[in-house]
């Protein structure tokens, strides 16, 4: 059958992506959205679109029922289910087959025996799989630690918890047992040994119905913060030729057991020693497939449509893999404060294009990032002949972006890809555990207060009523005596560094030849200064930072780094000082529940968790700052808060001295 209408059941970036090799096959586009993305890029692409009523997932993208009427609706012969939301749920690939249409993805037996990771682990031990062998927690030993805990449904990290200790194993086994119950419907959680040190390395796999199967090289997606994927690239660095053939050929083998078609992803734990461990397949496009696209020369959307058509994969065996290709999720995170997910308008997004770039995004500048769904703004990948260069050109490439908006972890993805331990490839999944302080620690590069001087200098050049809210004209100042304030006269402004806090004064003059002049720098000249640039010799070296100013908040981009400043007022307005104890919403987002019998005047101890937030798939609890009386709670499940806003405050008693543990966010579905 040919697909003339193609509907993606999905969103974001990965339905921008599918849309794009649908116009180059000719094919209609139509998309899904919820109330939440009625101005989605995803949506302002597709040639048709149709409302889902609602925001939250569980009442829009995971309608199986609703996206089946709505492809319906436009007349589309396929469905594309992208990553994530439907995209491995049997159910919903039979329902699309039930409505006559074709499912571009795997045989809905294929997604039902690779579902269950437990029940997959003894099909792959039958095919010849290496797997790791299964630990039953009610007999389990010291010899056994440490343990890691899986739901056995579902992925993204939901339902695991890592165990190092017996006695707290019953705990987490009902703390896992009941995210993955939250998450995913399903309460079972199996254990298995945790290995330390251990890679992250995938196979991906291409299968049609006349007998091919394409093993398309490795991936190595270690670098993870919450066991979900930051960085990737492919092939897998520094694996002996015998490891690259014992994953292709069990990735095969894993495919052929259950009869597979398509795009899919057969994960594997590669142990400090090297030993491969089978861990699931992910029966849909990864998100990371745009490597693997870039050294095979392949665009894996538009076979995975080939196949679905009913016709065989181009050759009995795969082309010949060419360099190497790194990508790197941007999000709107904050990784300093605990991967705290970000929200706000994206004022700007610029990535420099050019020869091995690409950029996937769902997003352009002017849209919004909201609180219902991840927080991923873009994947920014780099293809080159060599590992090095590949790495070098990427860094470069989200160095030099201009990415005005909420928190991103940006600058992270830079220093990452630039440690050392990266450089050499010596790679695993704790990363992050032994390198996030050092990678999220002050810069040691340009001090900000000059990247302040900058947008200072921009600011008197543009005038500051372009900064601020028009208003009224004020009445002419009165004048007394022979004092007035000239413009020779040093002129003094106040900033805040964005996210640290950090403030910054700077002072200027600007005497009768207009052009504004640094005072008390030493050091620092000014080349040229306009509304948009400036450019200093700052000790003998000349620096140029472009400026954008949007409303009190000002984005500094230099060549090597980014700034992101607040104008502050000149006098500290009391207003903006709160209560001690009060307890402020870090995010946007929504109040899921409170404490069992949390009332005003309830007595709580430090630490206790008060208010569960929740905002973009993740959990936040809010902990009680220290022990003593709930003087006021403005928190009720259900309701939608801003960031900053009051949620309660606790007044401390000064008997109590119990510290405050360091409140942990968890994932949610």
């Amino acid at each position: 059958m040919t697909i003339t209408t193609l509907l993606v059941a999905n969103r974001g970036e990965i339905a921008c992506r599918i849309f794009r090799t649908c116009r180059d096959l000719g094919i209609t586009t139509a998309a899904v959205y919820s109330d939440a993305d009625a101005d989605a890029l995803h949506v302002r692409e597709a040639d048709l679109a149709v409302r889902l009523p609602g925001a939250a997932p569980a009442d829009t993208y995971l309608r199986g029922d609703l996206v089946v009427a709505a492809a319906r609706a436009v007349g589309a012969d396929a469905v594309h289910p992208g990553y994530g939301f439907l995209s491995e749920n049997a159910a919903f690939a039979a329902a699309v087959q039930d409505a006559g249409l074709v499912w571009v993805g795997p045989p809905v037996k294929a997604i039902e025996l690779m579902a269950s990771k437990t029940r997959a682990k003894e099909l792959m031990a039958g095919a010849g799989v290496p797997l790791l062998a299964p630990v039953d927690p009610a007999t389990a030993g010291e010899g056994d630690l440490p343990l890691l805990l899986k739901a056995a449904a579902g992925g993204g990290g939901r339902g695991m918890r890592m165990v190092r200790e017996l006695d707290a194993l019953p705990g987490e086994l009902l703390a896992a047992a009941a995210e993955a119950a939250s998450a995913f419907g399903d309460g079972e959680v199996f254990a298995e040994p945790y290995v330390e040190r251990g890679r992250h390395v995938e196979v991906q796999v291409m299968a049609d119905a006349h007998d091919t199967v394409w093993a398309l090289g490795t991936r190595d997606c270690s670098l993870q913060r919450r066991h979900q994927k930051v960085i990737e690239e492919a092939p897998a660095p520094g694996l002996d030729d015998a490891l690259r053939t014992r994953l292709h050929e069990a990735a095969v083998a894993a495919a052929r057991a259950v009869d597979y078609r398509g795009a899919g992803t057969v994960e594997f734990l590669v142990s400090a020693e090297g030993r491969p461990y089978f861990l699931e397949m992910n029966t849909r496009l990864q998100v990371e497939h745009p490597v693997t696209e870039a050294v095979f020369g392949l665009d894996l959307v538009a076979l995975q449509l080939r196949v679905a058509e009913g016709e065989p994969l181009p050759s009995p065996e795969p082309p010949q893999p060419s360099g190497h290709a790194v990508e790197a999720r941007l999000y709107a995170e904050d990784p300093a404060r605990d991967w705290q997910p970000q929200t706000g308008a994206l004022l700007t997004l610029e990535v420099p294009e050019g020869p091995g770039l690409r950029l996937d995004t769902g997003y352009t500048g002017g849209d919004t990032i909201g609180v219902h769904y991840d927080p991923m703004i873009a994947k920014v990948i780099a293809h080159a002949p060599a590992r090095t260069e590949a790495v070098r050109l990427l860094a470069r490439a989200l160095e030099r972006a201009r990415i005005h908006g909420p928190v991103t972890n940006r600058d992270l993805l830079v220093r990452s890809l630039r440690h050392p331990d990266f450089a050499a490839a010596r790679l695993d999944t704790g990363f992050y555990d032994r390198h996030l302080a050092d990678l999220t620690a002050p810069g040691a590069g340009l001090d900000p207060a000059t990247a302040a001087l900058a947008a200072t200098l921009a600011e008197a050049v543009r005038g500051p009523e372009a900064v601020r809210p028009t208003r009224p004209a004020a009445p002419a100042p009165a004048r007394f005596g022979a004092w007035r304030n000239v413009p020779s006269q040093p002129q003094r402004k106040r900033y805040r560094s964005e996210p640290d806090g950090t403030e910054h004064e700077v002072a200027y003059r600007t005497p009768r030849t207009g052009v504004p002049e640094p005072h008390e720098t030493p050091g620092t000249r000014v080349l040229a200064a306009t509304p948009d640039h400036v450019t200093l010799e700052v000790d003998g070296v000349t620096r140029h930072f472009a400026v954008t100013a949007h409303a009190d908040r000002v984005h500094v981009d230099a060549t090597d780094a980014s700034y992101t400043f607040t104008a502050l007022p000149r006098f500290t307005d009391p207003a903006t000082h709160t209560a001690p104890g009060s307890l402020l919403a870090p995010m946007p987002g929504t109040v899921v529940r409170l404490a069992d019998g949390l009332t005003a005047g309830a007595t709580v101890e430090a630490g206790q968790p008060l208010i569960w937030l929740e905002a973009m798939k993740m959990e936040h609890r809010i902990l009680a700052p220290a022990s003593g009386t709930l003087t006021a709670l403005h928190a009720a499940p259900g309701h939608q808060v801003e960031v900053g806003a009051l949620l309660a405050v606790v007044q401390e008693d000064p008997a109590a001295t119990t510290p405050v543990p360091v409140p942990v966010p968890e994932e949610t579905a």
